[in-house]
């Protein structure tokens, strides 16, 4: 009898590496999927001789059918298979990924990006949740690890639109991208149905209430909508700024500094989130955001703004996987809700600031823009020392 147990202890760990990596490996993926959009932006230009007010359409069109279906997924949430739902929505966005490099033209280029959005936003609804039953003890570790191997799919996805212009045709970038789903999708298919302890409950009215009340959920709301503020910010206005103050090479280049500094910033952040605690964690990273940001869009000039970019990058990493661990600890079982309303804040927030700022850069010019960034990072301290002060954290010991 020792050995039968100790045997399906061996398959239910295995089981649980096996759906990490399938997890990991998806949201790398659409982490290269999603930031592909802004390196081939010129190229469209130049094949679909597309205006440039028609381009200012990729960004949204890739948002909404991820926004309604994110948020759609998390109301569903515990009354439909995990397994078939992942599996629909990483088949979805691999031929989506893999058509978008068949379009004859902008407009239906455009749709492609609806469409893989929308599945993407069905996998990405499912897929952290089921990360947070597989690990309930170590949510802050894997979401960091999580969010980490996004920002490896995201640092690639350009270089990939790179190679494939360097061998002649933007899109084999896309046909690349696409086959590389199947083993994904292949292990999707063939692995178990994955065995938690607990799922996420149905939700009901009294759910929503619950949720709509923890203070957790707020904390991580406000927490989510000032630092993908921030991340918006950057991502839209960073290498304008950085043009003129660098070489012309280097200032595209800002950018995957920035995003660079993710990977090994997540990676720090989830191995301390088990030592220091979300919050206390939270205010260490916002704090080195706030200096970084100071000294890159005050102080810095030269190859310095590319120092100050990093350390930004490094402390905005962590952020969003601590904020929303930390909340989803104080809601375990609507872990899926809770998710979805992460996205759809972060969502908001990338889209709004860079909108605001425009209108900044439009009338005072982008530093004024850039240091426009402080307000929203002193948000995020006030946030997360009143949290801290305010209200009780989990203990440390309970999670692991």
């Amino acid at each position: 009898m020792e050995t039968v147990s100790e045997a399906e202890t061996r398959r239910h760990v295995a089981s649980r590496r096996w759906w990490t990596l399938t997890i990991f490996a998806f949201v790398a993926l659409e982490g290269a999927a999603l930031q592909m959009q802004g390196a081939i932006i010129p190229v469209l230009r130049e094949t679909f001789s597309t205006p440039q007010w028609q381009l200012g359409l990729v960004a949204p069109a890739g948002t909404v059918g991820f926004l309604v279906f994110a948020a759609a997924i998390g109301v569903i949430a515990g009354r439909f298979d995990t397994r078939r739902l992942l599996l629909f929505g990483i088949v979805g966005t691999g031929l989506s990924v893999f058509l978008m490099g068949t379009v004859p033209t902008f407009g239906v280029f455009l749709v492609a990006l609806v469409v893989r959005g929308s599945f993407a936003g069905i996998a990405r609804g499912n897929d952290r949740p089921l990360l947070s039953h597989l690990y309930p003890h170590r949510r802050g570790r894997l979401f960091g690890y999580y969010d980490m191997m996004w920002a490896v799919g995201a640092t690639l996805g350009p270089l990939a639109v790179t190679a494939a212009l360097w061998a002649g045709n933007w899109r084999l970038a896309y046909y690349a991208l696409g086959i590389s789903f199947l083993p994904v999708i292949a292990l999707v298919w063939y692995l178990p149905k994955p065995s938690v302890d607990g799922g996420d409950e149905p939700l009901t009215l009294a759910g929503v209430r619950r949720i709509a009340r923890s203070p957790a959920v707020v904390v991580m709301a406000a927490g989510i909508l000032f630092s993908s503020g921030i991340e918006g910010g950057l991502f839209t206005w960073l290498t304008t700024y950085a043009d003129g103050r660098l070489p012309a090479s280097l200032a595209t280049a800002s950018l995957s500094v920035l995003l660079v500094a993710y990977i090994p910033g997540r990676f720090v952040a989830g191995r301390l989130s088990d030592r220091f605690g979300y919050v206390p964690l939270a205010a260490g990273l916002g704090t080195l955001s706030l200096l970084s940001a100071v000294y890159t869009f005050v102080f810095a000039s030269g190859y310095g703004l590319l120092v100050g970019v990093f350390g930004t990058g490094l402390g905005l990493s962590g952020l969003y996987p601590t904020f929303l661990a930390y909340a989803t600890e104080s809601t375990p079982e609507h872990s899926a809700p809770i998710n979805a309303l992460a996205l759809v804040i972060s969502s908001c927030g990338i889209a709004g600031v860079p909108t605001v700022m425009g209108f900044v850069i439009g009338g005072a010019g982008v530093n004024a823009a850039m240091r426009l960034l402080f307000i929203p990072l002193v948000g995020l301290l006030v946030v997360t020392v009143l949290a801290w002060v305010r209200l009780p954290s989990p203990s440390l010991s309970s999670r692991r």
